[in-house]
């Protein structure tokens, strides 16, 4: 049964679908018999999507509207946080209630038309994400061993072999390894902010919302990178994809027992992302623009100021050795996304290595070129520009999931309560509204 999903629901196109990810759809019991266990097992994939809190274009808007706004951004931070964790919680409820990852859902619900767009928005929010993390991990070979930046983009070509690895092993190994390298990352962060010393009352300060985030073009250009690292497309897709590597049931009472762990596990996972996510800000506010250094955008820039300013040659070994760690996993789950995003929109199966490749290659060659041509100085800009391209994305794939899962006829008792929709449409709203005056600030110049 497992390898057909029966979903028979009148408002789906078709009655069964088959699972995208195969190899590990369901491969995880819950079968535990204490409360604890059963949340246990639902332990992981939260901390997956939380990787898009903290992958090197995040980082490149992070610096950039630290060192420039000092810590206004922590409140696009914290509210990005909030949206996040109401969307991905729909997304389990889609994969739950339906059957159904997000790009399956698309293909079974639009036209064809419609839905080959939707593909093609959700590959190119997958490509600038590896965009990102390829000059991200570059950087950081580059940082910690001196590897020149154009044979460190060559390099991260390589790291296709570690998530087959990986992949290998069982899914859980997928999911240990990421959170194995997100400790790393919040030690790193840990040990800078101590060494930073911020005024903590200014930070607090920093989480109340200011209307200068929307009138002045230059914060919101930042604010809305800093949302399109956050609340990333890819993310929605993949959240709805891997939450089916459980073996839940498929009673309702058991549908509803596993989008409660699931969404206990995405929620704590990006309150810890919030805490790293903002650490990233927050250094960047009180090493640089305290200092008057506010024009900071450049992760290289950022490495060799961190020792002179606070006085310790550790800090910027920490800076890239987190920067490293971000860039690997990344990796990993933009490999998963891609994978879920290609297999529900195409019904293509292609080897996890050639898929890898593929989307390896597409990426590469706009950031090899930047590279080559501008050398550090361009980076920091595509990063940025990256993270803008995914928030201008992510409306394609926020209203789909918000009307799919208010929709009683695709999700029959496991729909969305009327109070959680009206919160993902004014999330939708907003996003988009955002994103038409981004628009409309860039064409007036």
């Amino acid at each position: 049964m497992d390898a057909q999903v029966k979903t028979r629901r009148p408002g789906w196109r078709h009655d069964r679908v088959e699972p995208s990810m195969a190899d590990v759809h369901r491969s995880i019991a819950v079968d535990g018999k204490t409360s604890l266990r059963k949340a246990a097992a639902f332990l992981g994939p939260g901390y997956l999507v939380a990787v898009g809190y903290m992958d090197p274009g995040n980082w490149a808007t992070s610096i950039a509207g630290g060192s420039k706004f000092g810590y206004t951004l922590l409140s696009v931070a914290l509210v990005s946080n909030i949206m996040a964790i109401i969307l991905q919680s729909l997304c389990a409820r889609l994969a739950i209630g339906s059957g159904r990852d997000l790009a399956q859902a698309c293909r079974d619900a639009y036209p064809r038309p419609v839905a080959y767009g939707l593909w093609l928005l959700a590959e190119i929010a997958i490509i600038a994400t590896d965009i990102a993390e390829v000059i991200g991990t570059a950087i950081g070979l580059n940082l910690i061993f001196g590897i020149p930046l154009e044979i460190g983009v060559i390099i991260t070509a390589l790291d296709v072999f570690l998530i087959l690895y990986l992949q290998k092993l069982g899914f859980r190994w997928v999911e240990a390894f990421v959170m194995a390298l997100l400790a790393v990352i919040a030690v790193c962060f840990a040990i800078q902010i101590a060494m930073a010393d911020p005024v903590w009352s200014d930070v607090i300060r920093g989480f109340a919302p200011t209307t200068e985030i929307v009138t002045n073009p230059d914060m919101l250009y930042l604010a809305l990178g800093i949302l399109g690292a956050t609340v990333m497309p890819h993310n929605l897709y993949l959240h709805s994809g891997i939450v089916q590597t459980r073996a839940y049931g498929h009673t309702l009472p058991e549908k509803r027992q596993a989008l409660k762990y699931a969404t206990i596990d995405s929620t704590v996972a990006l309150m810890f992302a919030l805490t790293v996510n903002a650490s990233i800000l927050i250094l960047a506010a009180a090493a640089f623009h305290t200092t008057g250094r506010t024009e900071v955008a450049e992760l290289g820039d950022a490495h060799a100021l961190l020792s002179p300013l606070l006085g310790s040659v550790m800090a910027p070994t920490l800076f890239g050795i987190a920067l490293l760690c971000c860039g690997l996993n990344s990796t990993v789950t933009a490999t998963l996304a891609g994978q879920i995003v290609m297999e529900g929109f195409l019904h293509i199966q292609l080897a996890p290595w050639l898929r890898r490749l593929i989307t390896r290659a597409i990426a590469i060659v706009p950031a090899a070129l930047v590279t080559i041509w501008y050398g550090e100085s361009g980076t920091a800009q595509l990063l940025i520009l990256t993270q803008v391209v995914l928030s201008l994305q992510l409306s394609f794939a926020v209203f789909p999931l918000v009307m799919f899962t208010a929709s009683r006829a695709k999700m029959g008792d496991m729909v969305a309560p009327r109070w959680l929709i009206a919160l993902a449409v004014v999330i939708a709203v907003v996003i988009a509204a955002l994103n038409v005056k981004l628009l409309f600030d860039f064409v007036g110049g």
